[in-house]
């Protein structure tokens, strides 16, 4: 009998998104994301290092009510090498992002946070 689950990986996230058409654009143009696949216009996947990051809207399988505008559903963080961090700032600050740090952080992390159109936190970050 199993005591635990025998995950291995973490292979994909799903966003629903209350403006498919404009998280589209934010994770394509804005990050730079690459297009792994689209089933249908309802679902678009990047591919992000191993895992998956899918956009959909509610309704497809779930039809929970969408979170108020504004109000945080989940926080991502993306690895990048320590130099690399404050390259991103500069970046996302060239598209229009704004951005909080670069910091370092006590736990030993340098840190950039942002949002995207839905209000999801977003973090970039490396180990120092």
């Amino acid at each position: 009998m199993l005591t635990t689950l025998p995950v291995r990986h973490l292979d994909y996230t799903v966003i629903f998104a209350r403006d498919l058409p404009r998280m589209r654009r934010f994770y394509s143009e804005t990050l730079g994301f690459a297009q792994h696949r689209a089933l249908g216009e309802q679902w678009i996947e990047y591919r992000v290092g191993s895992c998956i990051l899918a956009l959909t809207v509610r309704g497809m399988m779930f039809d929970d009510p969408p979170t108020p505008a504004g109000a945080l559903s989940l926080q991502l963080a993306f690895r990048v090498a320590p130099g690399e961090v404050a390259a991103c700032a500069e970046l996302l600050g060239e598209r229009g992002v704004e951005t909080l740090g670069p910091t370092d952080q006590p736990w030993g992390h340098r840190t950039l946070f942002f949002r995207d159109p839905d209000g999801n936190v977003l973090e970039i970050y490396a180990e120092l």
